[in-house]
């Protein structure tokens, strides 16, 4: 009955071909035209997975009380000294504060006012007074560089620290770094390098390590999801911002950008770029498989034109069924035409057959239908339930894909057999003068039949043999894992390593208050897999008296110091004889000594005298590499004699709003320990915490969580597939061998 259905709806077709065309064409039109007004695709890559589970549940609540930790962009601001790395930061950071239509919030994570003020309550109490004590005594050499912030001030306070060698209350050797450090700089200046000194460094005593020279800009940007990179636009501007700001020039500094949306975007800019070579590539290979299989350019044709008459309609009915396409299901097209073109080829390969039996085209496409028309349905129908099977699964990306792709090889099945038999009728490709078939393969067959008992005893034993490797089987949800580590979003995340500021893959637990919260950051803190805890009670320092005491006690010694005017800038002959006056002088103080002071002097020396012949515009290049981190210096200290106590209570809105709630639920963040690139680190962290607060959100959670969920949806899907199928062979075979025969393979 099903095969003499397929036949009769062929012949009707092949009796009014101009008439199926024209309603295939027209609906093929409409179909376009519907689709190019409803198009819309949600890049929204959170919304891949179904809201209505627990873990999104608690995620999306997670979002509601401390919204921004979704849908961001790290700004990653390096230079070569502290100095520049933080005025960079700040300068951008200012930018991008001041374009409110596409950021909603720009912050350096450590550049606030907040921070600035109080940077030295968060350093340990013993460095805070060693270091006021040093700042004290160097009272009158800052004085002498506020108020000449030049080449020439700098040789004037190098002169009254050799008074200080000569009094004997310090050694060269003692100054044998920040003399080494000063040399470097002119050396720099004069092999025409990038050059800058840190003033930072030298008071430090070690040079900084990586993460002292990098900045972290928090910038919330405003998306557009129905653009195929929501975050382009923002990213253009931080991009643009940079460059008008001449953060490279100024201040040497490079800017990278990862976060969510630089990754997300770069993700899908490189579909977009692999689009027309994937599509061109797919063409070439479909017509080279057409010409393979059916020998004429009138019946390629006619399958082409079916082929994408049936992806306009499923195009338009897929828009229908879900609104906006998502990053998974706009492949529907990619399996349309690979599948729905099988379709074609079947029909009009049985087709070429009885053309070669039967000479009359209608009597060919008729005989046709009715050998091709069962196992072409029964073919279309396991397909389609095939894909439907992921329709009740919470892997939402897949389930809008098998929804979209189902209903499309229905499609591909209908045209086959209504719009291609009428454009063969009209076509009317001439007929088959050999038989249809690869006579050279005739032997496969003959030697299957003929050893069918041990091909079949092998492909068991291959899958018996094979079925143990199951256990290895891992799956990996990773995203970071499914991107190439040579875009800049992915590198610059893997050059940030484990830093817990950055918080990528970090967990959060919400607690009902902030001494709940407290409580549970030291039960966290006790895991093995943990490296660090933080709540709001973190921003809060400890031993506050003691730095207090010691930075009022620099306020009252240094602080007139900080408010004096400058003088006038020196003229370039002033620094002239001023690089050549402490160039004898440093001379004089090395002498005929030894020792690492001595040496260094001595290089400084020459170093001074090559730079007073040299050139106007190099002596201005070095007074810049002195003169420029020292004012962001001095503006930093005069903010961070203005510290206060901090409390609870004082701590600005904007960080409080971070960790505590309106309804004053609080949260700890919990960084993991190891090598978070690692997938199985990050799993078994996940596990842990959650086995200690199930209700526990963040990155790990969400990448194990979304691999269980993924996992189960394959499972149910093929449970799924696997009894639609066999429920349609067995309506459509009636026999349980059959049945078993089909889906044994």
């Amino acid at each position: 009955m099903l095969g003499a259905a397929v036949s009769f709806i062929v012949r009707i077709c092949a009796r009014v071909p101009w008439l199926i065309i024209a309603l295939g064409l027209a609906a093929a039109a409409a179909s376009a035209d519907y689709s190019a007004r409803h198009f819309a695709i949600n890049t929204d890559v959170n919304k891949l997975i179904s809201p209505s589970l627990d873990w999104r549940q608690r995620e999306l609540e997670f979002e509601r009380l401390f919204p921004g930790h979704f849908g961001s962009t790290l700004v990653v601001v390096d230079a070569p000294t502290v100095e520049l790395a933080a005025q960079a930061s700040a300068d951008l950071t200012k930018r991008l504060a001041a374009q409110p239509a596409l950021f909603t919030s720009a912050e350096d994570m450590a550049g606030s006012a907040f921070f600035s003020r109080n940077a030295l309550l968060f350093r340990p109490a013993d460095d805070v007074v060693r270091l006021t004590q040093g700042l004290r005594k160097a009272g009158p050499l800052i004085g002498t560089l506020v108020a000449d912030p030049s080449l020439r001030g700098l040789t004037r306070a190098l002169a009254l620290v050799f008074i200080g060698v000569q009094n004997h209350s310090t050694t060269l050797d003692d100054l044998a770094r920040p003399l080494s450090m000063a040399a470097a700089t002119f050396e720099d200046v004069l092999a025409g390098r990038p050059a800058a000194f840190s003033w930072q460094e030298m008071l430090n005593g070690h040079p900084p390590v990586a993460d002292d020279l990098r900045r972290l800009i928090e910038v919330h940007p405003v998306l557009d999801y129905s653009a195929l990179q929501p975050g382009k636009r923002s990213t253009d501007a931080i991009r643009q911002a940079a460059k008008e700001l001449d953060l490279a020039g100024k201040y040497r500094a490079r800017v990278r950008l990862t976060g969510s949306v630089p990754m997300a975007d770069e993700e899908f800019a490189s579909v977009q770029q692999g689009a027309l070579v994937n599509g061109i590539a797919t063409v070439v290979i479909v017509l080279v498989i057409l010409w393979l299989a059916l020998k004429s350019a009138r019946i390629i044709v006619a399958v082409f034109i079916n082929l994408f008459v049936g992806l306009s309609i499923t195009a338009a009915l897929g828009l229908w069924m879900v609104g906006a396409l998502n990053m998974i299901s706009v492949a529907f097209a990619v399996l349309f035409v690979g599948l729905g073109v099988d379709f074609g080829i079947q029909f009009s390969v049985r087709y070429r057959a009885e053309r070669h039996d039967i000479g009359d085209l209608r009597r060919a496409l008729a005989q046709a239908a009715a050998k091709v028309g069962v196992p072409l349905t029964l073919a279309a129908a396991a397909v389609a339930a095939g894909f439907m099977s992921f329709m009740p699964t919470d892997y939402r990306g897949v389930s809008e894909l098998g929804q979209i792709a189902g209903v499309g090889m229905l499609v591909a099945y209908a045209t086959s057999i209504t719009l291609l038999p009428a454009l063969l009728a009209v076509m009317n490709p001439p007929g088959e003068a050999h038989p249809v078939g690869y006579r050279v393969l005739a032997p496969i067959d003959r030697f299957l039949q003929t050893h069918r008992v041990p091909v079949i005893a092998g492909t068991v034993a291959v899958a018996l043999l094979g079925s143990p490797l199951l256990y290895f089987l891992t799956f990996d949800f990773d995203p970071i894992h499914l991107r190439s580590s040579a875009t800049e979003s992915i590198s610059t995340l893997l050059d940030l390593g484990s830093d817990p500021r950055v918080g990528i893959n970090s967990a959060n637990v919400i607690l009902p208050s902030l001494d709940a919260a407290n409580t549970a950051a030291a039960r966290l803190a006790k895991l093995p897999e943990a490296l660090s805890t933080t709540t709001l009670q973190n921003f809060v320092p400890g031993d506050q008296d003691k730095k207090l005491a010691a930075i009022q006690a620099l306020a009252g010694s240094i602080g007139p110091i900080l408010q004096r005017s400058t003088t006038p800038p020196p003229t370039d002959a002033e620094n002239i004889a001023a690089l050549d006056g402490v160039a004898d002088q440093l001379d004089r103080i090395a002498g005929g000594a030894k020792g690492a002071g001595a040496d260094a002097a001595k290089r400084l020396a020459a170093d001074a005298r090559k730079l007073a012949a040299a050139a106007a515009a190099q002596r201005t290049a070095a007074q810049a590499a002195f003169a420029v981190p020292l004012e962001i210096d001095i503006g930093n200290l005069r903010d961070e004699l203005q510290a206060q106590t901090v409390t609870i209570a004082n701590l600005p809105d904007s960080l409080k709003r971070q960790w505590v709630a309106a309804a004053r639920q609080a949260r700890v963040e919990v960084a993991p320990k190891g090598n978070t690139n690692d997938t199985a680190v990050l799993r078994r962290f996940a596990r842990a915490v959650l086995a200690v607060y199930p209700d526990a959100v963040g990155g790990p959670i969400s990448i194990l969580k979304s691999g269980d969920t993924v996992v189960t949806a394959f499972l149910e899907a093929g449970a799924y597939a696997l009894i639609a199928i066999a429920l349609i062979l067995w309506v459509v075979l009636r026999r349980f061998g059959d049945v078993l025969l089909t889906l044994a393979p």
